[in-house]
């Protein structure tokens, strides 16, 4: 008897006037609205057992609901009155920055947080949506009007997607209508122009002598789950650094015993992507694991992937994929992510077929196009 409403507002980072102000505007929705205070929202959640939560996300501005189908009556106006008329007290707004930049101080304080920050900002650059990083100067210059301004122009129905899943049926849906459908129809989202990207990759280190542990990230632009390699280069990520049977970890980990954990990943976004590794080693073992990431990669341009690894690797993805489709709050997650990306609706059904038909021959030719060492950014924060 569970409702799950997912609410996707086309309202982040690639839509926003003022940096930062996407975020901020999704963390401070529930903290008060014109009829009620931020404590009066959260004991009126508790009390009739449901969530309201906003998961952060680069492209847009999500709300996740939960609530049993009895208590929809009492929870759903609320969940309207949150999108439909927040009122962004000043005193949340302090404590959200206050809060926002000592947690800022310590982060910064981590060599892992710190090398992640600079190698999307690398790769991106400073003024780009997914390149830029929270600073405490940032914080400081929000102003109450750029929230309310950022929700009257993005968070708008013309501008929305509402996912439903759970115990769905018309009485559902009919009263999904009724609380929610005063949501200002507002204008759709207007085609985002992007800056100029750096046009040249380079290594850096960032001193943080007091670590014993220098953190790595070694990256590069990639693209969305839209362009025609992304199935292909999933799987290929799988074999390098994408699970615990990895070459990374065989090699980094298991073998040489350099770091407890060493791993790569592709991060995709609407509107773009990138690729990384990263990894935690002892300060004298920096150079010697570079040298080993780069060897790696160049062991799968050169040399074709053996079945019997091939085989393991399928099996593993098709068995993750089998837990991503574990009953409607699971499945709808997917549904999610197709359409909200704008993606083919068989997008799942290929990335099936990819993973079950590539060959080795098609994976050693997405390293030789993908994992030139000379398209990689590299950087080092530690001693």
């Amino acid at each position: 008897d569970i409702v799950k409403i997912e609410v996707v507002f086309f309202a982040g980072r690639p839509f926003e006037a003022k940096k930062l102000v996407a975020r901020s505007t999704s963390r401070l929705l529930k903290e008060g609205t014109l009829n009620k205070s931020a404590s009066e929202i959260a004991e009126q959640i508790d009390f009739y057992g449901g969530t309201i939560s906003m998961p952060v996300n680069l492209d847009t501005t999500n709300i996740t609901f939960y609530s049993l189908r009895k208590h929809l009556d009492e929870l759903l106006p609320l969940l309207g009155e949150i999108i439909c008329a927040p009122s962004f007290p000043q005193e949340e707004i302090d404590a959200f920055v206050a809060n926002s930049q000592q947690r800022l101080k310590i982060d910064l304080s981590k060599n892992d947080i710190v090398a992640y920050r600079n190698i999307t900002e690398n790769i991106f650059g400073k003024q780009h949506p997914y390149g830029y990083n929270s600073q405490p100067t940032l914080y400081e210059q929000l102003d109450r009007t750029d929230l309310i301004g950022h929700h009257q122009k993005n968070m708008v129905a013309g501008n929305t997607i509402l996912f439903l899943s759970g115990k769905i049926d018309d009485q559902v849906l009919k009263k999904v209508d009724r609380y929610l459908g005063d949501i200002p129809q507002g204008a759709k989202r207007k085609k985002t122009i992007f800056p100029e990207l750096p046009a040249n990759v380079s290594k850096e280190h960032l001193d943080h002598s007091d670590t014993v542990q220098t953190a790595i990230r070694v990256g590069r632009r990639l693209f969305n789950r839209a362009h025609p390699d992304f199935h292909g280069m999933y799987i290929l990520n799988t074999i390098l650094g994408g699970y615990f049977g990895s070459r990374l970890m065989e090699n980094i980990r298991e073998e040489k015993g350099y770091t407890y954990n060493i791993y790569s990943s592709m991060d995709t976004m609407m509107f773009d992507g990138y690729f990384y590794i990263g990894t935690e080693v002892s300060n004298e073992l920096t150079q010697k694991t570079t040298k080993e990431i780069y060897h790696e990669m160049k062991v799968l341009q050169n040399d074709l992937i053996s079945e019997k690894e091939l085989l393991m690797v399928r099996n593993y993805l098709l068995g993750s994929l089998l837990t991503m489709l574990d009953g409607p709050l699971n499945i709808i997650s997917v549904v999610k992510e197709t359409v909200s990306e704008e993606m083919p609706e068989d997008h799942f059904e290929t990335l099936v077929k990819t993973i079950q038909q590539i060959s080795p021959t098609e994976l050693r030719d997405l390293a030789q196009k993908y994992f030139r060492k000379e398209d990689f950014w590299e950087l080092t924060v530690g001693k």
